[in-house]
């Protein structure tokens, strides 16, 4: 038997994204079957584009599913302001001259995670449409997957897109709503935790500077995300997506982490997707979701080191 573990990511590109799909690129002890990519961060033809390019850049050949260009009810505003138009940072860089698959994202979940029963290891980045839809088309689904590991979320209030609200979440919460009543387990690494593992601005140029190809296209696509204002917390860059990733393919590197029930908000005017922990268990419902609340600081940057080829 293969004892790499089977690994698929389901993502929509823009700057974060990168980076944690270049930590697992790097990653030995995984087996990586293809990238099912949403809109999200921005428009689908971008995501798309940026998922095939990064793969050309690493030199790593792995299927990109195209999946869901939309949410599954309710428009939402992309995050261009943070990543750029096209999702990495408006460099003009010359596009892969490879194709995404013809199957869609969502089928591409259902099949690979038939494939490997069990074993398949499910990272989401972005927002969960691709999921839900394979959800509503295969209800057993959850029962294939071996690990579900999800970014997004904000479990005390804290957001980065409404005052309670995360952007993955927020994008559509419908889908999550969809995903977090499904699956009866799954890691949460949400927007909270990643402000207490920011990476020190000095540390990241030097890395980006020590780094092989990937790590001079990476400093290009991510350099007016690094200099924005927002992002000097304390001298530190936060990078979502590549703390999700530490915590996917590293669980050792997990030093707490709390087991409740999770919902979302769908309707409230101030609070919709808004992720709602029963913190205190009044509510009596099994714990659906264990929630990452402290990572290994040094292993994450280890971590990201090796993505960057530093």
């Amino acid at each position: 038997m293969d004892e790499l573990i089977p690994l698929l990511i389901d993502t929509d590109p823009g700057v974060d994204d990168a980076l944690a799909l270049l930590m697992a690129f790097a990653d030995p002890r995984h087996r990586l079957l293809g990238l099912t990519v949403a809109a999200g961060n921005v428009g689908l033809r971008h995501t798309v584009a940026n998922a095939l390019k990064l793969c050309e850049v690493a030199g790593v050949e792995v299927p990109v599913f195209a999946g869901c260009p939309v949410p599954l009810l309710h428009e939402a505003d992309d995050a261009a302001y943070v990543h750029g138009q096209d999702g990495f940072g408006d460099t003009g860089y010359e596009p892969s001259a490879r194709s995404a698959q013809d199957e869609h994202a969502a089928l591409a979940i259902i099949r690979l995670a038939k494939e490997n029963q069990g074993r398949l290891l499910l990272v989401t980045l972005g927002p969960l449409t691709n999921l839900a839809l394979a959800l509503r088309l295969d209800p057993e689904l959850p029962s294939r997957i071996g690990r579900l590991v999800v970014m997004g979320g904000a479990v005390t209030g804290q957001g980065n897109t409404s005052i309670p609200a995360e952007f993955n979440i927020a994008f559509d919460p419908e889908a999550a709503d969809v995903v977090f009543r499904g699956f009866p387990r799954f890691e949460l690494v949400d927007w909270e935790a990643v402000t207490r593992h920011g990476l020190q601005h000095a540390d990241v140029t030097g890395w980006l500077a020590g780094g092989d190809n990937r790590g001079r296209f990476y400093e290009l696509i991510s350099r007016a995300n690094r200099a924005r204002p927002a992002d000097h917390r304390g001298g530190r860059w936060l990078s979502a997506d590549a703390l999700a990733m530490a915590a996917a393919l590293q669980p050792g590197g997990i030093s707490r982490a709390e087991d409740r029930y999770l919902a979302v908000e769908l309707e409230g005017r101030h609070s919709r997707g808004a992720t709602l922990v029963d913190w205190q268990g009044r509510m009596g419902r099994p714990a659906n979701a264990r929630i990452v609340m402290d990572y290994d600081q040094a292993r994450f940057e280890a971590l990201v080191r090796s993505g960057l080829g530093a």
